[in-house]
C-alpha cells in the first residue's frame, strides 16, 4: 500500500485529534440524553466499523484518487475541458463533490438495495461521535464507482479530492457528535455547515424527519433543494430506526449480516408508525 502523505500525515492525525476532542466535549456538554451504555456502544461501533475503515484507506480513497490522477493526465472532465484555472477548479471541485454526496446520501435512503446497508448506520439507538464510524463495509464498496464517475465527469483535481475527503470526515465527526454548542453559535454555523442539531433530526425514528437534512459539509444544499428541517428541539427526538428498538438485536455480528436478511417495515414493535406534525420553524431549536 502506497503512502498518501496529505492523508496519512495530516488527515489521519487530524481525524484522531477531532475524535478525542468531540468525545471530550460531548461528555462535558451533551446535547441529547443518552439512553444506552455510551462505552458499550462505542466499542461495538468501532469493532463493527473495522472492515469499513480498512476499505476506506485501501479502496475508497485510493481508487477515486487514481482516477483523478488519470483524468488529470488525459484532460478528462468538465473543468479540464473548460480550461478552468487551478484556483477555480479547486473551489468548484470541492463544492461539487459535496453536492454530489448530497445526492448519494439521498440515494442510500431512496434506493432499496442501498438502504439495506445504510440502514445499519441509522439503527444506532443513540447518536454521538462514534456513530460517524458505524458504516457497513458494503456501503463503502457501493460508493466507490459513484465517486469514480463523479470525479472523472467533473474533472476534480487530485489535491481537491484529498482535501475534500479530509474535510468530509471531519464534518461527519462534528455533526454526528452529541456536543451541545451554544444555540446562537450553532445557528450561525448552520447557515453554512451541517451541525449536530441539524443532523440529529436526520436520525429521528419519524420517517419524514429522517428523509431530510441530507447534507454532509454544507447545509445550503438542503435549503436549495427544500429538504431542510429544523423544527424540533433535540429532547423531542427519539434516535434510530422504528423497527429496531432492542439493543440486543444490534450486535456486531447481526449488524454485519443485517443487509442480507429480510427487511422490516418502518414500524415500532407495537405496530405503530411514529409520526409528528411538522411545524413552520425556520431556526434550529434548543
Amino acid at each position: 500500500m502506497k503512502s498518501i502523505p496529505l492523508l496519512d500525515f495530516l488527515g489521519t492525525p487530524l481525524f484522531l485529534a477531532l475524535l478525542l476532542i468531540f468525545v471530550w466535549r460531548q461528555t462535558r456538554q451533551p446535547l441529547r440524553r443518552q439512553r444506552f451504555s455510551v462505552w458499550g456502544r462505542a466499542v461495538r461501533n468501532f469493532v463493527f466499523s473495522a472492515p469499513a475503515f480498512a476499505l476506506l484507506r485501501l479502496t475508497l480513497i485510493p481508487i477515486p484518487l487514481a482516477s483523478a490522477w488519470w483524468a488529470q493526465q488525459h484532460g478528462i472532465g468538465l473543468l479540464y475541458w473548460l480550461l478552468a484555472p487551478d484556483w477555480l477548479a479547486g473551489v468548484a471541485g470541492f463544492v461539487y463533490m459535496d453536492w454530489a454526496y448530497y445526492w448519494w446520501h439521498y440515494a442510500t435512503h431512496a434506493v432499496p438495495v442501498l438502504w439495506r446497508f445504510h440502514n445499519v448506520h441509522h439503527t444506532d439507538l443513540d447518536l454521538d461521535v462514534t456513530t460517524a464510524a458505524r458504516f457497513h463495509f458494503g456501503e463503502i464498496v457501493a460508493s466507490i464507482p459513484f465517486r469514480v464517475v463523479v470525479v472523472m465527469a467533473f474533472g476534480v483535481r487530485p489535491l481537491t479530492l484529498l482535501v475534500f475527503e479530509i474535510c468530509f470526515e471531519a464534518a461527519s465527526l462534528f455533526h454526528h457528535s452529541n456536543w451541545r454548542l451554544p444555540l446562537g453559535l450553532e445557528r450561525a454555523l448552520n447557515r453554512v455547515i451541517v451541525t449536530p442539531r441539524m443532523h440529529g433530526i436526520h436520525h429521528s425514528i419519524v420517517r419524514r424527519e429522517t428523509d431530510s437534512n441530507w447534507g454532509t459539509i454544507f447545509s445550503f444544499w438542503d435549503r436549495v433543494h427544500r429538504t431542510l428541517r429544523v423544527d424540533l428541539a433535540q429532547d423531542e427526538i427519539e434516535i434510530g430506526v422504528a423497527s429496531y428498538r432492542d439493543e440486543r438485536e444490534l450486535t456486531v455480528q447481526r449488524l454485519w449480516t443485517m443487509p442480507f436478511r429480510s427487511q422490516r417495515e418502518w414500524r415500532l414493535p407495537n405496530g405503530q408508525v411514529p409520526d409528528r406534525a411538522p411545524r413552520p420553524i425556520k431556526e434550529l431549536q434548543p
